[in-house]
């Protein structure tokens, strides 16, 4: 809880203007890791290696599905998942053993991002680790057309 609240005091911190397609920026290394390593373990469809980049105790909070909360439950949320993925930041911050990384992602190197996230992050024992992933499409899903009854 106290890296959710760390994390919306930093996000507020920064002044973050709304923009339509914020521009890519350059990350320090070992938060760069983080993109890198999460981008090579979703293409392999790797749901272990996926999980072991989250804290213990890391949620994934991806749209349109219920929270998974631990290693256990991250990897089975992401059993069934994978494929292309490129991510990219534009924007960052880190204070002492929190920090956050935002970004957009999609399916091909270049072109349009299909969505955005946002992830929470935890200084474990030099390395940082996801505290949370937070993501969501940019198109809204339709809802299914009424039937006539």
């Amino acid at each position: 809880m106290r890296a959710v609240v760390s994390l919306l005091v930093m996000l507020a911190a920064t002044g973050i203007a709304a923009q339509v397609t914020p521009p890519s920026i350059a990350l320090p290394p070992e938060l760069d890791r983080v993109l890198r390593d999460y981008e090579r373990h979703w293409r392999a469809k790797d749901a272990a290696a996926l999980a072991m980049l989250f804290a213990e105790d890391g949620y994934v909070l991806a749209s349109g599905k219920p929270p998974a909360r631990g290693r256990a439950a991250i990897r089975e949320a992401y059993a069934q998942s994978g494929g292309p993925l490129y991510l990219r930041a534009f924007s960052f911050s880190t204070h002492g053993s929190t920090g956050y990384i935002l970004g957009g992602y999609r399916a091909e190197e270049a072109g349009p991002d299909h969505g955005k996230f946002v992830l929470a992050l935890r200084k474990s024992r030099g390395r940082w680790l996801i505290a949370a992933d937070i993501d969501n499409a940019n198109q809204r899903s339709r809802p299914p057309a009424a039937t006539a009854q």
